[in-house]
């Protein structure tokens, strides 16, 4: 289940390899206007979270404004495949999430080519799934989810941020190693998806330990488990899958930061040792641990 964040690795490599033209370019003056920086799912999830975060360090590192604009459908399809036909100047960036290596093996076609289209800039942070249930969900822990499934066949589905996505995967993962019948319903991002658990449409949720937390918290909806293999920083209360007794499901999401192909090298050096040295400042150490963020740079 950590797949994505070795496929991540693997396009950096590949990146090191572009043709020389692509790298001739300077960072001179870079940026000398707005940079956009793509977020391909809703408001209020991990990666719009995340990437708000980081375009507001920017601005106040690079005197130039670093502006999020969210492309959301098709499972952050559409998003990404804007940022992978952008003009390679360093003013269109990519949030990526992990769903960006998956998709291609889940949909027939993908608006892009993630060993062609990105030059990585850096791998982020990783963040965990949550399993969250309505409170109306009878089940106070994750053996009688189960079994409150099995007795009720075809009557639950739960909601993910959209297909693709590491909580899809883990709803998957629960599905297969539970044998229980459960419908996937994608939603566009992790915050209108506890919005659905929360509304009970979607009566259980797998969404990201930030998504959940403040519900979580004020107990309109409730964490069965987390897909970690330690306790989440913010719902240090909630028991990992291996805790709950089901140690085959584990894994966590990505989010790391693109740019198109033929960006010149320079420019994302540039970007690089930025977001770097933004990650190591005390001060976004613990936002990030606050939000439930473990670093991976």
């Amino acid at each position: 289940m950590n797949l994505p964040r070795r496929q991540f690795l693997r396009l950096a490599v590949g990146a090191a390899a572009l043709p020389v033209f692509s790298r001739i370019a300077g960072a001179q003056g870079y940026p000398s206007r707005p940079v956009r920086v793509i977020v391909p799912f809703a408001p209020g999830g991990v990666t719009d979270t995340f990437g708000r975060l980081i375009a507001q360090k920017l601005t106040e590192q690079l005197g130039n404004r670093f502006f999020v604009e969210n492309v959301t459908g098709a499972s952050g399809n559409i998003g990404t495949g804007q940022a992978a036909k952008a003009a390679p100047d360093g003013y269109t960036l990519l949030n990526a999430f992990s769903s960006l290596v998956v998709n291609p093996t889940l949909f027939d076609r993908v608006p892009y080519d993630v060993h062609k289209d990105f030059a990585p800039v850096t791998l982020a942070v990783a963040s965990t799934t949550a399993l969250t249930v309505h409170p109306s969900v009878p089940a106070k822990t994750l053996s009688e989810l189960v079994a409150l499934i099995r007795a009720n066949p075809e009557k639950y589905n739960y909601g993910s941020a959209g297909t693709g996505t590491q909580n899809h995967l883990a709803g998957e993962q629960f599905r297969m190693v539970c044998g229980v019948d459960l419908v996937h319903v994608p939603f566009s991002g992790g915050a209108p998806a506890v919005a659905s658990v929360l509304g009970g449409h979607t009566p259980i949720g797998f969404v990201s330990s930030q998504a959940a937390m403040q519900h979580v918290r004020a107990g309109t909806v409730r964490a069965l488990a987390v897909t970690s293999k330690t306790r989440s920083q913010i719902l240090p209360d909630v028991p990992t899958m291996t805790e709950a007794g089901y140690p085959d499901i584990e894994g966590d999401s990505w989010v790391g930061i693109l740019a198109p192909a033929r960006t010149a090298a320079s420019v994302i050096a540039l970007l690089h040792r930025e977001i770097v040295k933004t990650l190591a400042l005390p001060e976004t150490k613990e936002q990030l641990a606050t939000l439930g963020y473990d670093l991976v740079v």
